[in-house]
């Protein structure tokens, strides 16, 4: 998998689109797959709210947030979001980020995709 320097991906949620959480989860967990199976990865991936979810303890998506980490992506998860939801112990993958590293972020790279 060869990772695109140029790209953001931002995730705000554990799931993909207003509808229903089961499909939300679904549909995100496919579009990742799909990411994955591309040969694409983003340079960084950073969590925001409940996408912290994919990166802790549970997560359903853990095993494709490994192969973006294993190729090279730097995965980062708000660590207020972290705090809120009580799951700072329970980071499995990547690490945890602040406010001014996800604003520089969100301004420095050329491509950001946001869901």
């Amino acid at each position: 998998m060869n990772v695109n320097r140029d790209l953001l991906l931002m995730l705000k949620s554990n799931g993909l689109g207003e509808g229903e959480p089961d499909l939300s989860e679904k549909l995100l967990k496919a579009f990742l797959n799909m990411l994955s199976e591309s040969g694409q990865a983003p340079a960084r991936i950073i969590c925001m709210n409940s996408a912290i979810f994919l990166t802790t303890q549970g997560s359903p998506v853990e095993e494709i947030m490994r192969k973006f980490e294993q190729a090279g992506t730097e995965i980062l998860s708000c660590l207020t979001c972290l705090d809120y939801y009580g799951r700072k112990e329970k980071l499995m993958v990547g690490k945890p980020t602040n406010m001014r590293e996800t604003v520089g972020a969100l301004l420095d790279f050329p491509r950001v995709i946001s869901l």
